[in-house]
C-alpha cells in the first residue's frame, strides 16, 4: 500500500514518487483528500473538482482542465490522497493521469504509452485525447 490508501486498486505510481489513484465512478473505495471528477453524476463526499469533459472527447474549457491537473498534481505531490475519475475510469481518466504524468517529467510523447503500461492498457481511448496531450503544459 502507498499514499495511505487502504488498498492499491488504481493507483498510479508516477516517476518522481507521487502517487495518485484512477478509477470509475461509483466504486467503491477508501476516500480521498480531493477528487478529480471528468463526468457528469454523482459527486464524492470529500473535496473535489468537475471539469466538464465529455465522454471520448477532450476538455470543453482547455485552461479549466489544465488548472484543474496542475491542482491534482500540486495536491498528490503534497502528499494528499487524489482520485480522478471519470464514467469507465479509461479514457477520460487515462487522458488526465497521462497529462499528469507529464507536468511529473514524462516526455509528451512517451505519455500514453507510459501511462497504458503503469495504469490501463486501453488507456486514452481517442486520437483526440492522444492529440489534445500535446497541449498540456
Amino acid at each position: 500500500m502507498s499514499a495511505g490508501w487502504l488498498d492499491d486498486d488504481g493507483l498510479v505510481t508516477m516517476p518522481s514518487g507521487v502517487t495518485l489513484r484512477g478509477r470509475r465512478i461509483g466504486a467503491t473505495v477508501s476516500p480521498a483528500d480531493f477528487a478529480l471528477v471528468l463526468t457528469g453524476g454523482p459527486l464524492p463526499a470529500w473535496p473535489h473538482r468537475r471539469v466538464d469533459w465529455p465522454d471520448f472527447w477532450i476538455p470543453r474549457n482547455r485552461a479549466d482542465a489544465l488548472a484543474a491537473l496542475h491542482e491534482a498534481y500540486r495536491r498528490a505531490r503534497d502528499g494528499e490522497r487524489v482520485e480522478v475519475m471519470c464514467l469507465g475510469g479509461r479514457g477520460r481518466t487515462g487522458t488526465a493521469l497521462a497529462a499528469i504524468a507529464i507536468l511529473d517529467g514524462v516526455p509528451v510523447g512517451d505519455a500514453v504509452g507510459w501511462i497504458r503500461e503503469h495504469y490501463n492498457r486501453h488507456a486514452v481511448e481517442t486520437p483526440l485525447q492522444r492529440l489534445w496531450l500535446r497541449t498540456v503544459r
